[in-house]
């Protein structure tokens, strides 16, 4: 997979930033994925006040939130699909904004490490950008049993 980290905080370490790549791989090798090599995506951390203005204008959530994914496989009521089958270039799933000031909240408030915040919340953006959701139950149990099987192979368990 070909990922693009932008850390705009530039407040996450070297290895920190080479969790968020390794996990995503990790995560792109499950079968029910079906990731191609070429497979294009990327992460950008930023801090509340940035991701508070994403939440709010596109959204229209006015706080801010740990993760948003922009899935460009995803089309909304009025919209096309983007069809990308024929042309030999590479598919880009999408992008992923995540809040490091919401990894180190979380992480407290559930008691785990912020490595381990990063990590859910990549996966957890990840598989929204491969088509995952929850919005129902039973879609919330099969998205976060999925993530939880990568969180724990990967070495990233509670």
């Amino acid at each position: 997979m070909d990922i693009t980290i932008v850390d705009k905080t530039k407040e996450l370490t070297t290895e920190q930033l080479e969790l968020t790549s390794d996990i995503i791989e990790f995560a792109s090798k499950e079968p029910i994925l079906e990731m191609t090599d070429d497979t294009e995506m990327s992460v950008t951390f930023v801090n509340n006040e940035e991701i508070h203005e994403i939440n709010r204008r596109y959204r229209d959530k006015n706080a801010p939130t740990d993760v948003i994914s922009f899935a460009l496989e995803d089309e909304g009521d009025d919209e096309m699909p983007v069809i990308m089958e024929g042309f030999d270039i590479p598919r880009n799933i999408g992008d992923i904004i995540v809040s490091v000031e919401k990894i180190t909240e979380q992480a407290e408030e559930f008691n785990h490490s912020f490595e381990r915040e990063l990590g859910f919340l990549v996966v957890h953006g990840f598989l929204h950008l491969n088509g995952f959701d929850h919005m129902n139950e039973a879609d919330e149990k099969e998205m976060f049993d999925l993530q939880r099987k990568i969180l724990d192979d990967y070495g990233l368990k509670r």
